[in-house]
């Protein structure tokens, strides 16, 4: 019994501390009435009721990504227009030719240069030692002397005048004996045949004949072209010493890609830029005319000339080589504007339109072809627009000098 009694006691006491143990794991509760058994997953809130939990500082500033919008207008004065002279075009579609753009050389036309040859054989003696190329020369002036009266052979013009004196009375003795039948016929066709020969070759020098020697004389007037032989230099007969041009008619001849000959029955005109001026000529204001264009290509070149004669307006040089732009089909409704409105920047074109009296804005362009004088435009103007053609560097000043730095708002 007293076995059986200690066990039950010993069962109780095992009972009460599993009550103990498991009150111990009740949630803690404060005073304030605060649940405190996980702090961890409660928010942190101070005295004066703000949330803590995500701290973001907030002093009325925003300082995420900032966009700024500047305007593209350019502002220049009227005062500042008026002082470059600035000019406007207002784009309007006309009619504008297809261009073939290639080189060529501006030539004398034939009939408006003459060549001085050396009439004897000598040493050349210049009239005025001055005398270069560009230098005015008159028809009938005296270009050159030439004289041989130093040299072995003997002056030619003294030989001649001596030969021909000599068979002049050679002549007049045969006159006498042919009436005596003293020589034959034929003999004294001879001797007329040489009096005759000698008789040219003088009287071909005679009028040139002076103090110094043989005078050359320039057959047309002109200007000298260019010399050819100099000072003190011995000359043949025949042997070219000068050549002297009119200048008044010249011819600009074109050479033109084979990929093109279809196309040069349409050539009605040309624009051409010599490589020394920036003056773009048109033919049709130098009374220019198409001559004539090759039925083949060069065997050494492999293009085509093509051939225009007009009249030497005074500031063209025979012999310069120039651009050429060769005008064939007119198209219709085509937009264009001067090649001096447009302006490169790291291979992009724009021209400046203007908005108002003071407001302008460069606008991006397309380019097509180009006769010289004026451009095609493919995209970015319309009609209406009004395109800047003179002043057109003075407003791009102005537009680099209103560009702001980034960040500012204005």
């Amino acid at each position: 019994m007293l076995i059986i009694t200690a066990m039950l006691l010993a069962g109780c006491n095992s009972n009460q501390k599993k009550d103990s143990h498991s009150s111990d794991k009740h949630e803690h509760f404060d005073g304030d009435g605060h649940d405190h058994s996980n702090e961890a997953d409660h928010k942190h809130s101070d005295d004066d009721g703000h949330d803590h939990s995500s701290h973001s500082e907030n002093d009325g500033h925003n300082h995420g990504k900032e966009s700024s919008e500047h305007s593209d207008e350019i502002l220049f004065t009227i005062e500042q227009a008026k002082a470059v002279g600035l000019a406007t075009e207002t784009v309007a579609p006309a009619t504008f030719q297809q261009v073939i753009k290639t080189s060529g050389q501006i030539q004398a036309a034939q009939g408006d240069e003459a060549v001085i040859v050396a009439t004897s054989n000598g040493i050349v003696s210049f009239t005025n030692p001055s005398i270069s190329d560009g230098t005015p020369i008159g028809a009938g002036q005296s270009i050159v002397t030439i004289s041989a009266r130093k040299l072995l052979e003997g002056d030619p013009a003294v030989k001649a005048k001596i030969a021909y004196e000599t068979a002049q009375k050679e002549l007049q003795r045969a006159d006498g004996l042919i009436k005596d039948q003293i020589i034959s016929a034929k003999e004294y066709e001879q001797i007329k045949l040489r009096y005759e020969t000698a008789r040219t070759t003088y009287e071909a020098q005679a009028s040139n004949i002076t103090a110094n020697g043989v005078s050359v004389t320039s057959p047309i007037s002109g200007y000298i072209k260019n010399r050819m032989v100099g000072q003190g230099e011995y000359v043949s007969v025949g042997q070219p010493i000068a050549t002297v041009s009119q200048n008044r008619r010249l011819q600009l001849r074109a050479e033109v890609s084979e990929n093109y000959y279809k196309t040069l029955r349409s050539i009605s005109g040309a624009n051409f830029k010599p490589a020394y001026d920036k003056v773009v000529y048109k033919l049709s204001d130098l009374n220019g005319r198409l001559l004539s264009f090759g039925k083949a290509s060069d065997q050494q070149s492999f293009y085509i000339p093509v051939t225009f004669e007009f009249d030497n307006v005074g500031d063209i040089i025979p012999g310069a080589f120039t651009e050429v732009f060769l005008l064939a089909n007119p198209q219709e409704n085509v937009i264009s504007v001067p090649v001096i409105s447009v302006t490169e920047e790291q291979g992009l074109h724009f021209v400046y339109l203007q908005l108002d009296e003071e407001g302008y804005k460069k606008q991006e362009v397309t380019l097509g072809q180009n006769n010289g004088e004026r451009v095609q435009i493919l995209s970015g103007l319309n009609t209406g627009d009004k395109v800047v053609t003179k002043g057109v560097y003075q407003v791009k000043l102005a537009a680099i000098s209103s560009v702001m730095p980034e960040g500012h708002s204005h």
